[in-house]
């Protein structure tokens, strides 16, 4: 997926009536999770959270607090060992009122009411593999034109 159309599906996620049962299998698939990363997830075959919630491995923990408790969710999995073995990158917690998420290795945050959290999607582009503004632009045509003379440009546009 592009980010365009992550923006897109984090969007209508957020626009959706909060379903905490279904939130962290939806927010997973914005950015590009296929059904059978999905499938296993929600199976628990490859769900690695010991706190409850959705624990994706090298990526981020989802925990979907209770109402209220958003500020005080993130320090369980940042904490767990769980978190530390899969080398998760994000930590994420919602009650559908609140949005709070850690960056794990640069240890940005972000908070805000959850229907504002499309205003923060950029924060994990890297759950999709976009880890820079220029890659972002990369789909566009003026990083199209400059491909042509820079290999690595080119790299870009490929991908």
């Amino acid at each position: 997926m592009n980010a365009v159309e992550i923006e897109q599906a984090i969007t209508d996620l957020a626009e959706q009536d909060f379903d905490p049962a279904e939130f962290p299998y939806a927010f997973l698939e914005a950015f590009g999770n296929k059904a059978t990363t999905i499938r296993r997830l929600r199976a628990g075959a490859s769900n690695k959270s010991d706190l409850g919630g959705v624990l994706q491995t090298s990526t981020i923990p989802i925990v979907v607090s209770q109402a209220g408790h958003v500020t005080a969710t993130p320090a369980a999995p940042k904490a767990s060992l769980a978190t530390a073995r899969t080398k998760a990158r994000f930590i994420l917690a919602t009650d559908g009122a609140d949005f709070e998420a850690e960056d794990l290795a640069s240890g940005g945050t972000v908070a805000c009411v959850y229907t504002d959290s499309p205003d923060h999607f950029g924060f994990f582009l890297p759950l999709a593999g976009i880890s820079t503004v220029r890659q972002i632009s990369g789909n566009g045509s003026r990083s199209r034109n400059r491909a042509a003379d820079d290999p690595a440009q080119r790299e870009l546009t490929a991908k």
